[in-house]
């Protein structure tokens, strides 16, 4: 199972910043045992929706070449609860980026109100772990990860009107096939290898 903590982007500037959003419900399981009768998102989910915000901006810098994975958190401060209702908006911003290695910057936001600000270190496994072994296909940047891209890749955030489910839009942004290419086919599991919950 993958856990995605973000709704869709509604803005991304290829190798400088991406903004992402997140609408917390009561429909989100964790929410009902963090804390029993007073249900908040927990930081360690903050976190890991920034680190998708912002680990999705670094990937797309590099052309989705390299599986990027977190190294460390360097800052995570946070100022407010985020409770169900909340619409939060992740704002990431690459500050430094290397053939081996990203640092980016985040801010979580519920309207005008600063919640958190966070900032990340990513690494390039494939150029860090040189003599490593990783599966070719790229683990990392999944077609669930990708379709999270594609309203903004269509432009301005939304969906095009008029398209069935599984159709392409007749017309597309041409910077939609260089922003965003396709992602590679993923290997399916044989059956009976799934694990059991």
């Amino acid at each position: 199972m993958r856990w995605i903590w973000i709704d869709k982007f509604v803005e991304f500037e290829s190798g400088r910043r991406a903004v992402a959003v997140k609408n917390v419900t009561l429909a989100e399981e964790h929410l009902h045992d963090h804390f029993p009768g007073f249900p908040v998102m927990p930081e360690c989910l903050m976190i890991e929706a920034m680190a998708q915000t912002s680990g999705i901006l670094v990937g797309q810098a590099r052309d989705f070449r390299e599986k990027v994975v977190l190294a460390k958190i360097s800052k995570a401060v946070f100022f407010d609860y985020v409770t169900p209702g909340d619409s939060l908006r992740l704002e990431a911003q690459i500050g430094t980026i290397s053939p081996e290695a990203a640092g980016t910057s985040g801010r979580i936001l519920r309207g005008d109100q600063l919640i958190a600000e966070i900032d990340l270190i990513f690494s390039h496994i494939d150029r860090n772990l040189a003599g490593k072994k990783f599966p070719e296909e790229n683990f990392v940047f999944t077609d669930t990860f990708m379709s999270l891209m594609r309203d903004v890749a269509l432009g301005a955030g939304t969906r095009p009107q008029g398209r069935g489910a599984g159709e392409e839009p007749s017309t597309r942004d041409p910077q939609a096939s260089t922003l965003f290419p396709p992602p590679a086919p993923q290997a399916t599991p044989p059956r009976g290898r799934e694990s059991q919950a």
